[in-house]
């Protein structure tokens, strides 16, 4: 039996939890997340640093990313681009209050980037979902561009880089996610709650 409908149904009924969130929620959420990604070293030192813009009720990432310029991080949006008729993932740098312009799905990215660069060459990456167990399945929004743009990682010892960080609302977490051959696993799930490692004993 496939296991499709099942996740429409999931992905329908946390899109609705998500965009439910009042703004107060969304602030505290925010700063919750900040406190748990700067609980992993690695957040706080690597260099060059990938992430999302919020858009449809997304956990924000404003306040945890607010510190990486002064840190000599370098942040980065995701650009999507077609390679071979498919639609995958490079990444532009941006900072706060740079312009941006929405792409065909409404997603804004960096306006005329003067550079992108690979998923290879990125550090940590900071993963938008709507669900998650805790060996590190994520449930994606159903378009497999970050499966397909992370594809290289498959089969490599974990963790490795970039390091897959999901970021997630706490009620986003699961029991459990049947796994489909093309998933990609994150290392970590960073929420307004809690750092969760899933590369301890994951499957």
């Amino acid at each position: 039996m496939s296991k499709l409908p099942e996740r429409r149904e999931l992905r329908a009924d946390l899109v609705q939890r998500r965009r439910q969130l009042k703004p107060a929620e969304r602030v505290a959420a925010a700063q919750g997340l900040r406190h748990s990604l700067e609980q992993l070293p690695e957040f706080l030192t690597d260099t060059h640093v990938a992430g999302y813009w919020a858009t449809g009720g997304e956990l924000p990432l404003n306040l945890a990313i607010a510190p990486m310029a002064e840190r000599g991080q370098t942040f980065y949006l995701p650009v999507v681009t077609k390679s071979g008729g498919k639609r995958r993932l490079t990444f532009a740098p941006w900072t706060t209050g740079q312009d941006v312009e929405t792409n065909e799905m409404g997603i804004p990215e960096p306006k005329a980037a003067e550079r992108i660069v690979e998923a290879t060459e990125l550090d940590l990456v900071l993963v938008p979902l709507l669900g998650f167990d805790r060996r590190g399945t994520r449930l994606g929004f159903g378009g497999g561009y970050y499966d397909r743009s992370f594809e290289f990682l498959r089969g490599q010892k974990r963790p490795a880089k970039p390091l897959l960080v999901g970021v997630a609302y706490d009620f986003q977490e699961l029991d459990s996610i049947e796994t489909a051959e093309w998933d990609i696993s994150l290392d970590y799930v960073a929420t307004d709650k809690e750092l969760i490692d899933c590369t301890d004993g994951s499957a």
